[in-house]
């Protein structure tokens, strides 16, 4: 085995040992314990199932956007692996060889021969590839993005990202910026195929009754991001009085905490407020949409989507489930993550948190949205039959 192999697995299992015991007291916690114990103890999460197709993602909505690709897979080859509890809910629903991928470590016991090893986006984990290329697998990194923010902290550590990238085969990248970029940090072989988000935008799994009045559906929000919605919401309410407020929660375990200050709000503003959960009727000022896979449908009848993830600094989220519906969309200033896909959309309004309020209260004057971009997934699926 190469020197840098030996040294960086001997970090590798440092880290793991000096970590323990703050892992055991984490996968303790509601949030962690099915990820934890499965990633780092291999809890209930045995390998997989040797030559097949395997397919890491991270979360959930790179799980889902995945859905095109799998369509191609036979379902006897599928395997799946994910690091986040909302992600191994979307690919366990694809097939039941899914599983958490373990601590880097932990591979060596842990991972068996497969055919293609398929990567999505920036899981750039120097063990994965190295082991399952070394056991045989075509190692392939797709829908891979590399953004601007980003970059120069990957750029100073430029040679280990030589290193990783000497270990994969072939590389998909989102738009020609990427290209560049990835291949300034090692990466060979690249193509540029768009975003994979664009190549089979979900579609609604039901019909909704649209309630009266503006609907405005706050999408994937995170832990700040409500308090500021409700507030501009208070704003548009005050000249239509008939508007209605949907707030998704991007991570399911805030669902409480959100639903707490909503009420709290809502008793301020002697507003009406609602779960979803317990009642579908869409009555109410403001309704928490506390269950996973119906925002597409909700998307499907709002006039306004407010999209969460770039009111704080996370990067932001897919904005091309609503835009197909020439939803009215105002985004945040952080959508550092989704850069191809908002330069593929016309009619995003962006705004600083603080100018959110004037944006939302004047829906009319906000213009519709409209894809005008598409992706080509062709030679993924051709490396793939390839192998096959």
């Amino acid at each position: 085995m190469k020197p840098f192999v030996l040294f960086y697995t001997a970090v590798t299992a440092l880290l793991y040992l000096a970590a323990l015991p703050f892992l055991l007291l984490f996968a303790f916690k509601q949030k962690y314990s099915r990820s934890l114990p499965a990633r780092f103890f291999l809890w209930k999460n045995p390998p997989l199932a040797k030559d097949g197709v395997w397919i890491h993602s991270c979360s959930f909505g790179e799980a889902r956007a995945l859905r095109p690709v799998l369509k191609s897979i036979p379902a006897s080859l599928l395997r799946l692996t994910t690091t986040t509890n909302t992600g191994y809910d979307e690919i366990s629903r694809q097939t039941e060889e899914s599983r958490f991928l373990p601590y880097e470590t932990l591979l060596f016991a842990w991972m068996k021969p497969q055919r293609i090893l398929l990567v999505m986006e920036a899981e750039l984990w120097y063990l994965l590839f190295f082991l399952a290329r070394r056991r045989g697998a075509r190692t392939l990194l797709i829908n891979a993005r590399m953004n601007e923010r980003s970059y120069p902290k990957y750029l100073r550590l430029k040679w280990f990202y030589r290193k990783i990238f000497a270990q994969i085969d072939a590389v998909y990248a989102q738009t020609s910026e990427d290209e560049v970029r990835l291949k300034n940090l090692g990466a060979q072989n690249v193509t540029v195929t768009g975003n994979i988000k664009f190549s089979d935008i979900e579609k609604p799994t039901q019909t909704l009754g649209k309630p009266a009045g503006i609907l405005v559906c706050a999408a994937s929000t995170h832990a700040g991001e409500e308090s500021v919605i409700l507030q501009a919401f208070r704003a548009l309410k005050r000249k239509q009085p008939d508007a209605r407020l949907l707030i998704a929660p991007r991570h399911p375990e805030r669902f409480e905490e959100v639903y707490r200050l909503i009420g709290n709000y809502a008793q301020l503003q002697d507003w009406s407020h609602q779960k979803y959960s317990l009642d579908s009727s869409l009555s109410s000022d403001i309704v928490l949409i506390d269950s996973l896979g119906m925002l597409i449908n909700f998307y499907a009848i709002s006039d306004v989507v407010v999209l969460g993830g770039a009111f704080e600094p996370i990067g932001g989220h897919n904005a091309a489930e609503a835009a197909q519906f020439g939803c009215k969309i105002i985004s945040g200033e952080h959508f550092f993550n989704q850069k191809d896909i908002f330069a593929g959309i016309e009619g995003i309004t962006v705004v600083k948190k603080e100018a959110l309020a004037e944006a939302l209260q004047y829906p009319k004057l906000l213009p519709r949205s409209k894809i005008r971009r598409e992706a080509d997934i062709r030679p993924i699926l051709q490396e793939i039959e390839d192998v096959l």
